[in-house]
C-alpha cells in the first residue's frame, strides 16, 4: 500500500501524483491540512516539519514499512521493487 502525504498547493506533490500514476503506481493521496493525524505522522517522520510530500510504503504481507521525504519517481519505484509492494 502507498500513501503520499501532501497538500493541494505543493507542486512537488502535483509532479509526483503524475509519475506515479503515468507509471500506474497504485497510491493514496492524502491532504495533510485536513487530516490533523496524517499532519502528525508526516511532522514525526521529519524532525517536526511538515514536508511534503512524504510517501510511505506499507508491505502486505510483513516487511518493513518504507518512507521517503520528496523522493523522485526513480526512488519511489526502487523502494517498491524492494518492498515487494506491487503497483
Amino acid at each position: 500500500m502507498v500513501t503520499m502525504y501532501s497538500t493541494p498547493w505543493c507542486g512537488y506533490c502535483r509532479r509526483l501524483k503524475q509519475q506515479m500514476e503515468r507509471a500506474n503506481i497504485a497510491h493514496t493521496v492524502v491532504d495533510i491540512e485536513q487530516d490533523p493525524a496524517a499532519a502528525d505522522f508526516v511532522m514525526k517522520i521529519n524532525g517536526g516539519n511538515a514536508t511534503v510530500p512524504t510517501v510511505r510504503i506499507r508491505p502486505a504481507a510483513g516487511g518493513d514499512e518504507i518512507v521517503l521525504t520528496n523522493p523522485s519517481i526513480v526512488q519511489v519505484k526502487e523502494a517498491l521493487a524492494g518492498s515487494g509492494v506491487t503497483g
